[in-house]
């Protein structure tokens, strides 16, 4: 930051709302002058949204969601006013701009930008098992349920986004992830994360039931309480640590608010992880998908947090750099080649490969062809490819029909070797091959092939799925860019 870095509460609050998040806070302000309970509303607000068209388009992509089933398809922001209802709507303008402020790319520190994704993560996990927690309350309560538990880590998770090169060194100075973190911040910043969260609510004009939530929440009405456990569920999912009493006493509290056994209620949990994740992907951000994680098991259980060697963090922090790079890239260029051509260098230095490719699918859709390849010093390679898709059976004919990627350690295994062809045989070279498709929309173009030439030198298996993630937000820019 250029200016004097704020101590007090007010002055933190002045910079997150009005200076670095003024698009929630316009947001906020504009949903806040229509009723809730005012059928005569509804109409003013479709007005209201159609003037801005990223708040439209998720909008109608949210009432069109799979928990919609059974409603014609809406195509018009009035008739997602009336299939959602009011406060719904509102809830889903809030949530989008939440999204789309916090996600944009400020050139953050790796480390924080990690603990920024997992906290909005965390937040949105929250907000959907609230509202599983209330399914007998009215749709009134389910929905300021939703909103307040997505808010409840406000403060937190707006500061890291907010707070420059002094979240950048406070994030260095300390282990991130440390139980005692937050209270080491909490001196360092003059103020508390549940301080910044109680007055960005109070700016934002929002209910009261957040705001009882944010003051002893354990010793309110169960709809209070369930907005607090959710928050903590969500956290402890994430990261389980050495907490498997306090994650177990958190479910038997839970499961006997909503009367139900602890059984009934992990299900319940996993089915609305994958309702939180569908609707991840209407909101644009299905980069958070990948932390919001299953149900710990015993196993998973326990403090064994260790450093990351050097070589681990340099992958790590070039995985997230080459994240970065991409989102940053949308705000300059539609040009869906120095996109593809990012990832291929950025892949090849993150994940240590030898050649990475992009493959053209031709017109007919008979045969792929090379666009681009670099070499491990992330230099152009002049050789061609093509590989035939129809002739026979193909594992690269295989990901673009299926479009599930594929890790092939070993092309004469088993498993492969009925579907690798002498061309594609040729291209492997007795080394290891990823492919994953390129998708536009839900049109595959192309696939990236990340490979090792060397001889049972193999790509390890957390190396391919962070490709893969990769691969996926560079599919998110491109069907974002050609929407355009």
């Amino acid at each position: 930051m250029n200016h004097v870095t704020p101590k007090t509460t007010e002055q933190w609050i002045e910079l997150i709302a009005n200076t670095e998040l003024p698009a929630i806070t316009s947001t906020a302000r504009m949903l806040d002058k229509f009723s809730n309970d005012d059928k005569s509303s509804l109409p003013k607000l479709s007005k209201a949204i159609l003037h801005d068209q990223a708040l439209s388009s998720c909008l109608l992509k949210v009432a069109n969601n799979a928990q919609h089933i059974g409603v014609n398809k809406v195509t018009t922001v009035s008739r997602a006013t009336v299939v959602l209802g009011i406060q719904t709507v509102k809830n889903v303008c809030l949530t989008a701009r939440l999204v789309e402020s916090l996600l944009e790319s400020k050139s953050l520190d790796y480390r924080v930008y990690e603990k920024l994704m997992q906290l909005m993560a965390n937040s949105f996990f929250a907000a959907t098992l609230a509202k599983m927690m209330v399914p007998n309350y009215s749709d009134e309560t389910q929905e300021e349920v939703y909103l307040a538990a997505l808010l409840y880590g406000i403060g937190e998770t707006a500061f890291w986004s907010s707070a420059g090169e002094y979240a950048d060194k406070l994030a260095n100075s300390a282990d991130i992830n440390s139980p005692d973190f937050s209270q080491y911040c909490q001196e360092k910043i003059g103020t508390s994360f549940t301080a910044l969260s109680r007055g960005l609510a109070k700016t934002w004009n929002l209910s009261d039931l957040l705001l009882k939530a944010l003051d002893q929440p354990q010793n309110r009405t169960n709809e209070i309480k369930i907005i607090y456990f959710a928050d903590k569920l969500s956290a402890l999912i994430a990261q389980p640590g050495n907490k498997e009493a306090e994650f177990n006493r958190l479910l038997n509290d839970i499961a006997e608010i909503m009367q139900i056994n602890v059984k009934q209620l992990k299900v319940r949990i996993a089915h609305t992880r994958e309702q939180a994740m569908e609707l991840l992907s209407s909101y644009g951000a299905d980069a958070l998908s990948d932390l919001i994680k299953v149900l710990p098991t015993a196993s998973a259980f326990g403090d064994n947090r260790s450093l990351p060697s050097r070589g681990q963090a340099s992958k790590e922090k070039s995985v997230l750099t080459a994240f970065m790079k991409l989102t940053e890239l949308m705000k300059s260029s539609r040009d869906l080649n120095k996109y593809i051509q990012t990832v291929l260098i950025d892949a090849i230095e993150a994940f240590e490969l030898d050649r990475c490719s992009f493959l053209l699918l031709s017109d007919d859709k008979k045969l792929v062809k090379s666009r681009f390849v670099y070499t491990e010093q992330g230099d152009k390679d002049l050789t061609k490819f093509e590989i035939h898709l129809r002739e026979s059976e193909n594992t690269i004919a295989r990901v673009i029909d299926t479009k599930v990627p594929a890790l092939i350690n070993d092309h004469t295994s088993r498993q492969w070797r009925d579907s690798i062809t002498i061309e594609l045989a040729s291209f492997i070279e007795n080394g290891s091959l990823a492919v994953v498709p390129v998708k536009v929309g839900n049109k595959v173009i192309g696939v990236i092939c990340a490979q090792r030439l060397v001889n049972k030198k193999q790509i390890p298996t957390e190396d391919f799925q962070q490709l893969c993630s990769l691969v996926d937000h560079l599919n998110m820019c491109l069907a974002m860019i050609m929407r355009r």
